[in-house]
């Protein structure tokens, strides 16, 4: 269930970068949540595969070709997906800087077990 939350709050992302990123475009809603659970997938599969072989790289620019490497990511998604086009290397940049911080803030409010956390104040 959490994985299914996050991946709506990774479309999110998505559907504001295709707002405010030109050279993005997601062709209808249902590519757009596909695209948040392939991007979720690829994430979790793929991106640890690229950072251990890029290890030196990060180190080098101390943890900032990390962004690269999810720009990547989203790259390799929209090439995967038929209905989601990026145009250029820096849409894909600009819009994994998008979705990241719109995942950082959204995982504030999703628990470690993906259930949506309210805080209650008791007296």
């Amino acid at each position: 269930m959490g994985f299914f939350i996050r991946a709506i709050i990774v479309a999110l992302g998505l559907w504001l970068a295709t707002a405010w990123v030109s050279g993005i475009s997601i062709d209808s809603p249902a590519t757009l949540i596909l695209a948040g659970l392939l991007l979720g997938v690829v994430n979790s599969i793929v991106r640890p595969i690229a950072i251990v072989l890029t290890l030196p790289m990060t180190i080098l620019t101390l943890g900032l070709f990390l962004l690269v490497i999810n720009a990547g990511m989203v790259a390799l998604v929209a090439w995967i997906l038929p209905g989601m086009h990026v145009a250029s290397f820096a849409a894909a940049f600009w819009t994994s800087i998008i979705v990241s911080l719109v995942s950082m803030v959204g995982s504030w409010f999703v628990g470690p077990k993906g259930k949506v956390e309210v805080i209650v104040k008791r007296r």
